[in-house]
């Protein structure tokens, strides 16, 4: 699923970092999509639509489309939904960005149905070959990216 790490936190993961320690022969790439350009290309209309929404990230959103449904009540204490813009704007060169995840499964003052559309419309949009990096991993290749305005898989 694509995502952004910890997404569903109240601080988000600024940057990650993957080490090949051992490489799988056959698959095993890691995509990485940049959100930034995924944002310059959407149209006007979109932008101004967009600019003011909030998610909301939950850990049980993800793992529930994939099926994981039991939950204590302890872990929907721990993993219950927090808030992050959809729009957001880089802290150190002020560039905006989508902030998509897999962990956002509603946007606030819309239907259910309608923000998982739009969602997932972004995704899919966000998620085309031209804003993809795909990383073909070899034994020590170290990656980190910015969690900010990157979302991986």
């Amino acid at each position: 699923l694509w995502h952004s790490d910890s997404s569903f936190r109240p601080i988000p993961a600024k940057f990650s970092l993957l080490s090949a320690r051992v490489v799988n022969p056959k698959g095993g790439n890691t995509e990485f999509a940049d959100m930034r350009a995924a944002y310059d290309a959407l149209d006007d209309e979109t932008k101004a639509e967009i600019e003011d929404m909030i998610c909301e990230h939950s850990l049980m959103y993800s793992r529930g489309s994939l099926g994981f449904l039991d939950y204590t009540d302890e872990e929907k204490q721990m993993f219950k939904p927090v808030l992050q813009r959809l729009v957001r704007t880089h802290p150190v060169h002020g560039r905006k960005s989508l902030y998509l995840s897999s962990h956002a499964g509603a946007i606030r003052g819309m239907s259910m149905p309608e923000a998982r559309l739009l969602l997932r419309d972004l995704t899919e949009h966000a998620t085309q070959g031209e804003f993809v990096y795909v990383h073909k991993w070899t034994v020590h290749d170290l990656v980190m990216w910015d969690n900010r305005q990157t979302v991986h898989r």
